[in-house]
């Protein structure tokens, strides 16, 4: 009985090396899902994730959630590759009193505003970097007092298609 309640679980080796191949795929994948090359805008493969990944000599830590890890990995990338994370694209409806006054507290965090209606209400479609989407949110959502929205258009923006060859 004590065995079964205080007692530890033995992991062979193969298993613990196939679990953490797992989590290196798994890590590679979310980078390459969440990331674009800046330049075309379009997405990596996972493949070239997983290269770029063990030319950096990254080591996954079992006991870190993986998109934790894939965060870092990001930040890691940036030094030795063109990688950025793809930007949400977003739509704000403001009321007309409040609309002006927030706008200029949502520029710094806007990269690029794509379209700006002003009539009744502010109503603007921009894209931002995914990790500004929680401070825009709770931003909103205050100064308004709930009257303003928040819609998540797409969560990343990426070029698809054919690429044109001259």
């Amino acid at each position: 009985k004590q065995i079964l309640s205080k007692g530890e679980l033995q992991v062979s080796d193969k298993e613990r090396h196939t679990q953490l191949e797992q989590m290196f795929r798994d890590i590679a994948t979310i980078v390459a899902d969440k990331c674009v090359n800046p330049e075309t805008k379009r997405p990596y493969t996972v493949i070239l994730i997983e290269r770029a990944m063990k030319d950096i000599h990254y080591s996954v830590k079992p006991n870190k959630s993986t998109k934790q890890q894939a965060l870092e990995v990001i930040r890691q990338l940036k030094e030795t590759m063109q990688i950025e994370r793809a930007h949400m694209r977003l739509r704000f409806i403001l009321p007309q009193k409040e609309g002006k006054k927030l706008k200029e507290k949502l520029k710094p965090l806007i990269k690029v505003i794509e379209n700006e209606d002003f009539h009744e209400q502010l109503e603007i479609v921009c894209l931002i970097d995914p990790g500004c989407f929680r401070e825009i949110d709770e931003l909103i959502r205050c100064e308004t007092k709930g009257k303003g929205t928040l819609e998540v258009l797409s969560l990343k923006d990426v070029e698809e298609g054919d690429e044109k060859l001259e």
